[in-house]
């Protein structure tokens, strides 16, 4: 790929419409409603989406060396090795058993980075990328992942505890799965993910985000053989409610991981739209191309002073970074205010304010 096929950011390609604002605030309060579900009926203010750790690893981020022009962008400007935590999770604002199978998502916080920072987080030396198992986002535009959003906190609110109303919901969707016989980004978004290892995911941002002068979605894929080795991989979930933090922490406790960062850079605003979320975009047009590694060695990868400092004390934000990296498209607009929320809301019910590491710190 050269510079002459990425196609460079244009502001005219982000829309936003007049309303923006109130569907902004409308995702928070709905957020905050799960919140205030889940706390009232386990008395920890959990994360809004993606509550459930499965697995908190350290290892160290390196930034390949001697990128062509168009790759060397933002932090990936120069070859660097710096430290990062990652929190594997599952979907649901409460910590489910593991047999209700949701989507899975990676959080990455890459320490000690360089550049103009993002608003809200001036003075900070960190670069969040939030990625999920799918290649596009379940909701096209923020009205609708609003309105995605709303059914699942009607359906927690009327139940008599946050945990039963979400098991069910997620088994329904399951059903509903299982009678079409076939897949809905709306239903999938909620449930019905299959029995596999966590450790066997690609994971990507689903949505762009600046690239320096350019714009695309990242990817994180397994590449060492005893991570690539657990793709697809049938995991027995029965009987264990934390069986995927187990097969975390069994893997980790003698393996060590690799994986590759990967970007795919717009090459056709067309074909790759930033407002349309829900868009996968064509690899043919343009591939994935690894920029940079992630190693972790073996480790315990949970235990519950760990997830007191990185789930309790962290908050994961794509708007923590970098403006050479900033989020880009309608559903990452309206998120913003509802990730500010949710950390400001664990902060005031744990007793816990966010803490954003330094390079230096003890991790």
């Amino acid at each position: 790929m050269s510079p002459t096929h990425a196609l460079p950011f244009d502001s005219a390609y982000e829309q936003i419409p007049d309303d923006k604002a109130d569907t902004t605030r409308e995702l928070a309060d709905t957020m905050r409603t799960i919140a205030e579900t889940t706390y009232a009926d386990s008395g920890h203010g959990w994360r809004t989406v993606h509550a459930k750790s499965h697995g908190l690893l350290i290892g160290e981020f390196e930034v390949l060396p001697d990128l062509p022009p168009e790759l060397a962008q933002g932090i990936f400007t120069r070859a660097a090795t710096l430290p990062v935590v990652m929190r594997l999770s599952t979907n649901p604002g409460d910590v489910l058993d593991d047999k209700v199978s949701t989507p899975r998502g990676l959080a990455i916080k890459v320490i000690g980075v360089d550049g103009a920072r993002l608003p809200g987080s001036e003075g900070d030396v960190t670069q969040d990328f939030v990625m999920i198992n799918a290649p596009a986002f379940t909701a096209a535009t923020p009205k609708k992942f609003l309105s995605n959003l709303k059914l699942l906190a009607k359906t927690t609110d009327k139940a008599p505890g946050a945990k039963k109303a979400l098991s069910a919901v997620l088994r329904v969707t399951e059903a509903a799965i299982e009678k079409l016989g076939g897949e809905s980004g709306t239903i999938k978004s909620l449930g019905g993910h299959p029995e596999t290892h966590i450790l066997g995911e690609t994971f990507y941002t689903a949505v762009p985000l600046l690239y320096g002068q350019y714009f695309g979605k990242l990817s994180v894929a397994p590449v060492s053989r005893a991570l690539t080795a657990l793709t697809d991989a049938r995991i027995e979930l029965a009987g264990n409610p934390d069986g995927l933090r187990d097969a975390v922490s069994q893997f980790f406790s003698s393996n060590d991981g690799a994986w590759e960062v990967r970007v795919q850079l717009a090459t056709d605003i067309d074909a790759m739209p930033i407002e349309d979320a829900s868009v996968q975009w064509p690899e043919d047009a343009s591939p994935y191309v690894t920029i940079a590694r992630i190693r972790v060695s073996p480790q315990s990868s949970w235990s519950a002073e760990r997830a007191k400092r990185i789930d309790d004390g962290m908050a994961f934000s794509p708007w923590y970074g970098v403006t050479a990296h900033r989020p880009l498209g309608g559903v990452m607009r309206a998120r913003r205010m509802s990730y500010e929320m949710s950390s400001n809301f664990r902060g005031e019910r744990n007793g816990c304010p966010m803490h954003e590491p330094k390079q230096g710190d003890t991790l």
